[in-house]
């Protein structure tokens, strides 16, 4: 008789398989290998020993492992909720809240998770764009279910994550002032406002980004502004991409913000506030940039996320690289940034042009001296 204990991993998962070899009262003889329930070595020698007693006793019956019963998204959407609070930001799980519940947890909520596969996520998808849900919407959608997925598949609760396919989405143009635009933009821009305006115009920061700025982020020896915090529904975190960030400031951008920092009379720890001190609230600024477009008489109606845009839409017809402009919008990736790329033409044709620089002359004097 013989039980032996080895090693045992799949798909990731590890323990003890438990070999069983031994001759039975009328001289047959027996093998069963089989995974351990229980996780460590010596508690698996002890159940392959009693193991190996009731085969004995009762001959080799297999014992089958009781199936695991898979929980459905419902069951498992608490578990990946608390996961969600513990890593993400607060916009990140409000967002996440939503999509379940409006979306996600309708279709697939009383599915087990392994039941949902690529073939039960297309009709899905079907079903919302048929709804007049936005591609863009449904792929937002679309990655949070990947999410809850990939982390059952993380934790042994599923075999694997299927592939959730996104749908495509044709790239949307950006709204932006042009330059002339922009001085008429700021010329009716009222006094009071005049200062945050034009620093957004000239950092490319996010609004909220620009209401939780402190003036302890604003060096205005070395010219550069550090994006520590954002502000969402009244709650200062750390900014997009969980990560700082400096952004230079302009000549123009370093007078305003000495020019208001010597006005201002308040001793509030905010660049941007209120005559109280206070700190702005998004529904304060929300309303002002189609305002201040109504009174420039301009026929564009923007927001205040598109003085963001006009940011890097100037910056790249100035002829700015595209890997420089993400790094002044804090963009993780190069995708977002290549939406501004059309409005550099001109790049391509003299990259090419710079071919020529160090040919052209010799190329010129072979053909001079073969005529």
């Amino acid at each position: 008789m013989s039980v032996k204990i080895r090693p045992y991993t799949k798909r990731g998962r590890s323990g003890w398989e438990v070999d069983i070899l031994l001759k039975m009262p009328n001289g047959d003889v027996h093998r069963e290998r089989v995974k351990s329930p229980v996780t460590s070595k010596s508690g698996s020698k002890f159940w392959g020993e009693q193991r190996e007693a009731e085969i004995l006793r009762r001959g080799p019956v297999p014992t089958l492992p009781e199936k695991k019963s898979v929980p459905t998204l419902k069951e498992f959407e608490p578990k990946f909720m608390s996961y969600s609070e513990t890593n993400n930001k607060p916009s990140t799980v409000c967002a996440k809240k939503v999509a379940l519940r409006v979306h996600l947890l309708p279709y697939f909520g009383d599915m087990a998770l392994d039941r949902i596969t690529p073939a039960e996520i297309e009709p899905f998808k079907a079903l919302k764009l048929k709804e007049g849900q936005k591609p863009k919407s449904i792929n937002n959608h679309l990655t949070i279910l990947r999410k809850l997925l990939n982390l059952a598949a993380e934790w042994g609760v599923v075999g694997h994550a299927p592939r959730v396919k996104p749908l495509r989405v044709d790239a949307q143009a950006v709204n932006f002032l042009t330059f002339e635009e922009e001085a008429r933009f700021l010329a009716a821009t009222p006094a009071e406002w005049q200062p945050m305006v034009f620093v957004a115009l000239k950092t490319g920061l996010r609004v909220g980004e620009l209401l939780a700025l402190k003036w302890e982020d604003v060096d205005l020896v070395s010219c550069r502004i550090v994006v520590r915090r954002t502000l969402w529904q009244d709650q200062e975190g750390s900014p997009k991409g969980g990560r700082n960030r400096e952004v230079p400031l302009s000549d123009g951008a370093l007078s305003v913000l000495k020019a208001h920092q010597a006005a201002t009379r308040l001793k509030s720890p905010y660049v941007f506030c209120d005559a109280m001190g206070k700190r702005l609230t998004h529904n304060q600024v929300t309303p002002l940039v189609p305002r201040i477009c109504t009174k420039a008489g301009l026929p564009k109606r923007l927001t205040f996320h598109d003085l963001r845009h006009t940011f890097a839409s100037h910056l790249v017809m100035r002829g700015v690289t595209l890997r420089a402009v993400q790094e002044l919008l804090g963009h993780a990736g190069i995708s977002m940034t290549l939406r501004y790329a059309h409005l550099s033409p001109n790049v391509t044709r003299d990259a090419v042009r710079l071919l020529d620089q160090k040919t052209a002359s010799k190329f010129g004097d072979m053909l001079e001296t073969a005529h």
